[in-house]
């Protein structure tokens, strides 16, 4: 007898009574494809369960790998720094340590210098006076000391004119009369050597005689030539007068 409609409900009995017949049903109605589809959406589901988990764990090794990086970056960002504050102290140092040695050989050379215009004082500065003679030390500080002792000089003007690298007696060419010759001598002249001839000259001045304020080297600034011509201090280069060399 066929399946009706009214049959239906008496099937849903059935089914309620005996559950075990619902998968031999389910095999007559549903094609292979339809039964197997729930262990396919399982396996989809775990699938996906699988990859999230993955992303994850990706994504936290990602985050872990830059911060690592990042660590690394900072770090060597501070080292590099330091190499660099360590690289620019270093040239500081070689730089001053150059500029003491600068110093060092201009001084070198300066005192070098002194007893060739201190020993050829006539030849060097022969146009400016005859019968020149080099003052020593302790003839110059005879005389200092005098004038501290009447008066014209203190102490501290004194211990200043000690300073001077060359002082000279002669006569004058023009008149005859005593005249002292301070020379401040440098291999580079510069303001700085123009200057102290002419402030020590004007202090040994107040011995009573008249001094001729003299810069000597091999050359001079153009600032030092400059300031000599206003401050009357005679540049001598290499025992000759003009022209100057300028540097």
């Amino acid at each position: 007898m066929p399946f009706t409609v009214e049959d239906f409900p008496d099937l849903i009995r059935l089914l309620e009574q005996h559950p075990e017949w619902r998968a031999e049903l389910r095999r007559q109605v549903l094609s292979d494809e339809l039964l197997a589809l729930p262990e396919l959406v399982r396996q989809l589901v775990d699938a996906q369960a699988r990859t999230d988990q993955r992303i994850a764990e990706l994504i936290e090794q990602t985050a872990q790998r830059f911060q690592e990086m990042g660590d690394r970056i900072e770090a060597l960002t501070v080292r590099t720094e330091q190499g660099f504050q360590e690289l620019i102290a270093s040239i500081k140092a070689l730089t001053r340590q150059v500029g003491g040695l600068t110093d060092e050989v201009g001084t070198l050379k300066s005192d070098m210098l002194e007893p060739r215009y201190r020993d050829r004082g006539p030849a060097h500065f022969g146009r400016l006076a005859r019968r020149l003679r080099a003052l020593s030390t302790s003839a110059l500080a005879d005389l200092l000391d005098d004038a501290v002792g009447a008066g014209r000089l203190d102490d501290a003007e004194r211990e200043e004119v000690l300073r001077t690298d060359l002082v000279l007696t002669g006569r004058r060419r023009e008149d005859q009369s005593e005249v002292y010759l301070l020379a401040e001598v440098s291999v580079g002249i510069g303001p700085y050597d123009v200057d102290r001839a002419a402030d020590r000259s004007a202090l040994l001045g107040k011995l009573g005689r008249p001094v001729i304020a003299i810069a000597a080297g091999r050359s001079v600034t153009a600032e030092a030539a400059d300031l000599a011509r206003a401050r009357g201090v005679i540049l001598r280069l290499d025992g000759s007068e003009a022209p100057p060399q300028l540097v």
